[in-house]
């Protein structure tokens, strides 16, 4: 209840403003504006500042809601209640046809996409017929319950304000969740969210389509606000506010929306007022200082306005507690036997003229730490890559449980009971360590985004975080279960991966440099930790520079030297191999 009352006072605050004894209808009008401004945002905060995806278009998506609403209340006289799911609709399939192809690029193509189709739906708007052209459509008719007609800005604010909020409340319900981990997860890239299972296309897809069901949801609001729709409020340089609004006000923030739209509403309205007065009217002076004052706001507040401030207030976070009671169906384990989880068949990888990995044969065995070492750059980040799906192999054969996986996608590997952690840790830094933990048992969870926004979801939820809490205690992270992964040092970091690719129960874990920023003892916990894993049924492939550590824990060793293998054998074995020493441990060893 704690964490709900700061939106229950926010929520009686709105409600009693209107009710000011004196209150301009004129700041009522702005507050509506507001209202309307930060759904959309509210959208892209979700779109650009949590899923990574930056778009310009969103206010198109507002015109599919206002069209939809102005065409079927004017020309067909559907009432404005029953255009509403119509809107969302509209709205929710345009997202599909445009998301579908948008949401396949990256880097500079994504805006840029998103500016050509936004202008693009701004002029077919401006020309279809039975949308009015330029001229649009008016003579909407009102909202109404009953005989209560929401004719002036007084009698609607309720209604936009209820939208807003309620549209938060599903946000941050989204977020709190197995969906919404997958989704923030984007913004450190697609590899290591798809190696535990994210469908990442389809998640990328999902944000896109909320974002525009919530624009689509301002846009029916704005249709019966003003009634009328032309093209003007739909044109890319809405689109373009809009993304500005999420910016000032914390691209990764829900409220962050809600204060922005405040800001940018109002300074705009300030400026026209009273900058025409200021210089006598002579010129429109008006876009120049509010973008001079929005650069100077960001440099106040590069990460927004609203983690500014609430960095500065004295809150305090309040602690999740996981019940460790709770337990997930466990994976059938690995046989005791000597039987075969994991077979390459002469894999090779070629990057045109450069062959990375050459013709490599091993196996791992069941119950056992197999450790495949070698000078820099001699392919074994790119073997686990092959092995794990995240690059397909140009000849060759790897199968785990004899199951082919050369050319299967990450999301199907994992599924196999194959985790792993990277040379390079990808974990995103403003979750938490629960939270990033929790990632890991992604394929382990089964509610879906609708569950998880009217928070049907938490009995799974629970499941799900009472794992990740457990693999936590494994690791001996438990005191920093609820601090930023990006607080962290890095050999802590790197532990943090291994307990995330725990939560997959994985037959087979693959880990990349985990002593890499490890103190001694800290290694020696991680030896202890690795032994007790493969003592209990799971097996283990493992790259690693620092040779005292590998010589110790592994049963078998791997060699490689410029792609190709040049040894393999017991660490005893290894140490006296005279390619080895002169490849790679030196006359020393």
């Amino acid at each position: 209840m704690t964490q709900r009352l700061p939106l229950v006072i926010f929520a009686l605050v709105m409600a009693l403003i209107p009710l000011v004894p004196g209150m301009p209808p004129f700041w009522i009008v702005l507050l509506d504006n507001i209202g309307l401004a930060a759904l959309v945002a509210m959208g892209l905060v979700l779109l650009t500042g949590v899923g990574g995806l930056t778009s310009f278009g969103q206010a198109a998506f507002c015109g599919f809601g206002a069209y939809t609403t102005a065409v079927l209340t004017t020309a067909y006289g559907v009432s404005p209640w029953l255009t509403l799911p119509l809107s969302l609709l509209v709205s929710g399939i345009a997202a599909v046809l445009l998301g579908i192809v948008t949401v396949r690029l990256f880097g500079h193509y994504l805006p840029l996409g998103t500016i050509a189709w936004g202008i693009a739906l701004f002029y077919l708007f401006s020309k279809l017929e039975f949308l009015g052209r330029n001229d649009g459509i008016s003579g909407i008719p009102p909202v109404a319950i009953g005989s209560y007609e929401m004719l002036s800005p007084g009698t609607i604010y309720y209604a936009i304000w209820i939208a807003v909020l309620i549209s938060a409340v599903l946000t941050l319900n989204l977020l709190d969740s197995r969906t919404g981990r997958a989704i923030r997860a984007l913004r450190r890239g697609h590899i290591a969210a798809e190696a535990f299972g994210v469908q990442t296309p389809r998640a990328k897809l999902l944000v896109f389509i909320y974002a525009a069901v919530l624009a689509g949801l301002s846009g029916w609001l704005y249709a019966h606000f003003q009634r009328a729709a032309n093209p003007t409020p739909f044109g890319p340089q809405a689109g373009i506010e809009y993304l500005f609004i999420a910016v000032v006000g914390g691209a990764g923030y829900v409220w962050g929306a809600v204060l922005g739209a405040g800001i940018v509403v109002i300074l705009k309205e300030v400026l026209q007022s009273y900058l025409p007065y200021i210089f006598g009217g002579q010129s429109q002076l008006e876009t120049i200082v509010f973008g001079i004052l929005l650069v100077m706001l960001l440099q106040l507040a590069p990460s927004g306005v609203w983690p500014w401030l609430t960095a500065r207030l004295p809150l305090k976070t309040a602690r999740r507690t996981a019940d460790t009671s709770l337990t997930l169906p466990a994976r059938e384990r690995a046989p005791s036997t000597s039987a075969v989880l994991l077979q390459l068949d002469k894999a090779r990888k070629q990057f045109g003229g450069v062959t990375a990995v050459n013709d490599v044969s091993f196996d791992v065995k069941a119950r056992e730490i197999v450790a495949l070492i070698g000078p820099n750059g001699a392919g074994k980040s790119t073997t686990f890559n092959l092995i794990t799906g995240v690059l397909t192999a140009t000849s060759g054969a790897i199968s785990v449980l004899g199951r082919k996986v050369e050319n299967a996608p990450p999301q199907e590997v994992v599924k196999l009971g194959v985790a792993r952690t990277f040379q390079h840790v990808k974990l995103v830094p403003d979750m938490t360590v629960l939270e990033n933990v929790a990632i890991g048992a992604h394929l382990r969870g089964a509610s879906g985004a609708v569950a998880s926004m009217f928070r049907l979801d938490r009995a799974d939820e629970a499941r799900l975080l009472a794992e990740a809490a457990r693999q936590i205690e494994r690791v001996g992270l438990t005191d920093q279960i609820d601090q930023l992964a990006g607080s962290l040092s890095l050999g802590q970091q790197r532990i943090v991966e291994i307990a995330r690719a725990l939560c997959v129960d994985p037959m087979l874990l693959l880990l990349d440099e985990p002593a890499a920023g490890l103190r001694h003892m800290e290694k020696q916990r991680l030896a202890a930790l690795l032994r007790q894993l493969r003592d209990g049924g799971m097996s283990v492939l493992l790259v690693e520079h620092d040779m005292g550590f590998v010589m110790d824990l592994a049963d078998r060793i791997v060699v490689l030297d410029f792609g190709t293998k040049i040894a393999e054998g017991t660490p005893a074995a290894i140490k006296k191999n005279p390619e080895v020493i002169k490849a790679y441990l030196g006359a020393a060893a």
